[in-house]
């Protein structure tokens, strides 16, 4: 199948109801989008080939389960060469949920569930800053989530 399979409109709006809804059975999703349920499954199934749909994932509310702190690290690199042997370290550490290789100031930028401003402490002192090639970390705590949506595909 050709790598540069161009998206049509069926299939936009095919990924963004199930965007919204990842558990949409595909039953409903054809009704909405007139088209066959088998249409469906063989366009998904096709996506997911291409590598263009990855699974699908749940969003969890972590201060529910008593994870308050959400907080985002911009971590130096000693020089960019480090970056694999890095990244493979953070993502050994549980509590670093996403990664980032960036330009600008930071070369990688994570994001971060603790407890609480403690375990947040112990985490970056214990586990990240300790990793050969990370020179030093700028931690920014985040007050309040306003906006946690999926994009729309257009």
């Amino acid at each position: 199948m050709a790598r540069n399979y161009e998206l049509d409109d069926t299939d936009r709006n095919i990924l963004n109801l199930l965007i919204q809804d990842a558990k949409m059975p595909y039953t409903e999703i054809a009704r909405k989008v007139n088209v066959s349920g088998g249409t469906v499954h063989v366009r998904m199934a096709r996506l997911e080939e291409l590598g263009i749909v990855q699974g699908a994932t749940l969003r969890i509310d972590y201060q529910k389960l008593g994870y308050g702190v959400n907080a985002f690290l911009g971590i130096y690199l000693l020089k960019s060469s480090v970056y694999t042997s890095v990244v493979h370290q953070l993502r050994d550490i549980p509590e670093v949920v996403s990664i980032h290789f960036t330009t600008g100031a930071y070369g990688v930028f994570a994001r971060l569930v603790c407890r609480d401003t403690q375990h947040l402490r112990d985490v970056l002192h214990d586990r990240i800053q300790p990793i050969d090639g990370i020179e030093r970390t700028e931690t920014l705590i985040s007050l309040e989530e306003v906006i946690n949506r999926p994009a729309q595909l257009t």
